[in-house]
């Protein structure tokens, strides 16, 4: 029996060691399963940055919406007394330059409080999705001067100020 050595034993070696896996049932060098994994891989980190940004979308004009309420509510407050809409065209007018759409505006006189809604569209998603507008609320009444009973004491002096005597 001869002995191979040099350059032809090591590919004999090699085929022999090739043939013996694919031979006992084991993978070869070319499977594709490594392939296979890496695609679904990158197809999951897809779908969780989508994801991740269509939550970031809704976040944003969720806070568009509040934020848009929260300042019409306060201009519809300081004018509430001196219009007779209450204030609701000046809410109207900052929801707009905000973004936003008001949805409603209820002024309530007998509590000196103004309600506001306003409504703000998701950005950056496709139409197809099923997701309505983002809804901020905010309720604010006009800014008045604390009353301290100053009225009570002669010389207008509120109780418990140091009086120089």
């Amino acid at each position: 029996m001869a002995v191979l050595t040099g350059p032809r034993a090591a590919a004999a070696r090699v085929a022999s060691a090739r043939t013996g896996r694919a031979a006992a049932g084991g993978r070869g060098p070319d499977a594709g399963s490594a392939t296979v994994w890496l695609l679904a891989l990158a197809m999951l980190g897809t779908a969780v940055f989508g994801g991740t940004l269509a939550v970031g979308s809704v976040v944003a004009a969720r806070h568009r919406a509040e934020s848009a309420a929260d300042l019409a509510a306060l201009a519809a407050a300081g004018r509430m007394l001196l219009e007779p809409d209450g204030g609701c065209a000046r809410a109207a007018g900052i929801a707009a330059a905000q973004g936003a759409g008001l949805v409603s505006c209820a002024v309530d006189r007998s509590a000196d409080a103004v309600e506001v809604v306003a409504e703000a569209e998701v950005r950056g998603l496709p139409a197809r999705l099923p997701l309505g507008p983002a809804r901020g609320r905010a309720r604010a009444g006009p800014v008045r001067a604390p009353v301290t009973g100053a009225e009570d004491v002669p010389g207008g002096v509120p109780s418990g100020a140091a009086v120089a005597s």
